[in-house]
């Protein structure tokens, strides 16, 4: 927040008087009609005690979804990963990368350079998935992403090499091991058949298989918010959490293994995907939800799902402002109760608006030009109530991630017993990246709600690829200790025997 911009008991920014505004023939009017805006949008205004309980509420949900039984019916799904520790500097390598999600695809070549503590991205292609294949058989999906990779591989002269690969695959999953995910579902407009229930890491290898042309070592299958995590974590060995704030929201972060009941074992951490922007699926959140959050959740495409989420992510922020900018010229408090056709279409007020709009700069001019082009009678009052409406939905999303973060941070120092718990968070998303004020906003909130935590904040260099590549190094390493640990453990007990039998022939 700049010197120049004032906050009020929220943390919410005061509206500016606009450098557009000439004297006003009447001021009094004008500051009499923001204050009543102000007041008006106190309803997105969360107070210090309301995030407590917020991150309570939370905090029971993550106990639910780590639960034996009670897992099921948890709206935060708390996702064991199989990614059993983060990395510790030692690794090094080549490895592929593979990211999935979408109507394009990337393949990597990742190095991962001990001596410099570095994860460089060495070469990358993407690839389109034509219509008929996302419509089409699953057979032909992974026979088009493994001709795809031989291409990749042949370009670079790496065919000879069986290099391993990390594997993110952005499509609801059920994770069974580090090697082995389930596809529950298709999204983001993908059909094929025969992939649904399957094994989808052995449906790749199966079509390398068809190939014959080339082979690939161990797989790790990774979500985006692990990759995040992991990405940073060469970096700052201190990075324990994952955090995005882009499209959609999620976190991951390490739990005590004793405490994830799915999971056999109680010894060390498992890093743990939550899910969190289903937090408020069961209705916990109905107090704080107001009627436009209710409202964008009935018109999307999945309603009464990911609540949290449709309350803070970039996908839906800009449909709420535009929800609220309409019911304010409603109520004659903006554009002189006019309308237009483009403000009435949903989606037409974009969430990078929102980040344009916040600018100290070029902000009230920007909203000038905005509002022009949705054909609204804009004057330099109806451009300040606009920003108003931008950072106050911004601020509350800043909060509610907050609220979130404090959490898991929270139950980390708890669950390590820590007076003081010091830690870094890999971060992502558009919204946090490109929001002139949202970082800030986030950060200061977290320090109230978790006082006895050092948070640092790290933003990721492309999760998907290096972070994908960071998981299955740091599970070969863990492997590989293993298997010394299990060689070792042969040699004690071969000497063992043999000190048995010259026991016995004596």
């Amino acid at each position: 927040m700049s010197s120049t911009e004032q906050a009020d008991v929220n943390g919410a920014p005061c509206a500016k008087r606009s450098k557009l505004r000439p004297n006003p023939p009447d001021q009094e009017s004008t500051f009499a009609n923001l204050r009543k805006v102000k007041d008006w949008l106190q309803r997105f205004h969360l107070s210090e005690q309301t995030l407590r309980d917020v991150s309570a509420r939370l905090h029971k949900d993550l106990i639910r979804g780590l639960g034996k039984h009670s897992h099921h019916n948890a709206p935060v799904k708390m996702l064991p990963t199989f990614v059993r520790a983060t990395p510790d500097g030692t690794e090094k390598g080549d490895y592929l990368a593979l990211d999935l999600g979408g109507t394009n695809f990337r393949v990597l070549h990742v190095r991962v350079v001990e001596d410099e503590q570095r994860v460089l991205k060495m070469d990358s292609k993407i690839c389109a998935i034509p219509q008929e294949i996302m419509l089409g058989p699953g057979e032909k999906l992974f026979d088009h992403i493994a001709a795809c990779l031989s291409e990749f591989l042949e370009s670079l002269g790496l065919k000879d090499q069986t290099l391993p690969l990390g594997f993110t695959f952005s499509f609801p999953c059920e994770q069974i091991e580090i090697d082995k995910s389930i596809l529950i579902r298709w999204t983001k407009g993908f059909n094929c058949s025969g992939v649904e229930g399957q094994n989808v890491v052995a449906l790749l290898r199966e079509a390398i298989r068809r190939r014959g042309d080339y082979d690939i070592g161990s797989v790790a299958m990774v979500n985006d918010t692990v990759g995040t995590m992991m990405s940073c974590g060469y970096r700052d060995r201190s990075c324990e959490i994952g955090m995005i704030v882009g499209t959609g929201t999620n976190a991951c972060y390490m739990e005590e293994m004793k405490n994830v009941k799915r999971v056999e074992g109680e010894d060390g951490r498992m890093c743990i995907n939550t899910e969190w922007g289903g937090f408020g699926d069961d209705g916990s959140l109905r107090d704080i939800q107001t009627e436009f959050d209710v409202e964008v959740d009935r018109k999307s495409l999945n309603p009464g799902v990911h609540t949290f989420e449709k309350m803070i992510s970039g996908m839906y922020l800009g449909e709420v402002a535009r929800l609220v900018l309409i019911k304010l010229a409603q109520e004659n408090m903006l554009f002189g109760g006019k309308i237009s056709d483009a403000l009435r279409t949903p989606e037409k007020f974009e969430t990078r608006y929102i980040s344009e709009i916040e600018k100290d700069d070029t902000g009230l001019s920007r909203a000038q030009e905005i509002l022009s082009e949705l054909g609204l009678p804009a004057g330099p009052e109806d451009c300040e109530i606009v920003r108003l409406v931008c950072a106050t939905l911004s601020t509350r999303s800043a909060q509610l991630c907050a609220a979130a973060l404090a959490t898991i941070a929270n139950r980390i120092r708890t669950n390590r017993k820590l007076d003081h718990l010091r830690t870094t968070v890999g971060v992502d998303g558009t919204v946090y990246r490109k929001h002139p004020k949202f970082s800030q906003r986030l950060h200061d909130v977290v320090r109230i709600l978790a006082p006895k935590c050092d948070i640092r904040f790290l933003v990721s260099e492309d999760g998907s690829g290096k972070g994908s590549a960071m998981v299955t190094a740091v599970a070969q390493r863990l492997a590989a200790q293993s298997h010394l640990l299990e060689e070792s453990d042969g040699e004690e007990d071969s000497e063992e025997d043999e000190e048995e039998e010259e026991e016995e022939e004596a």
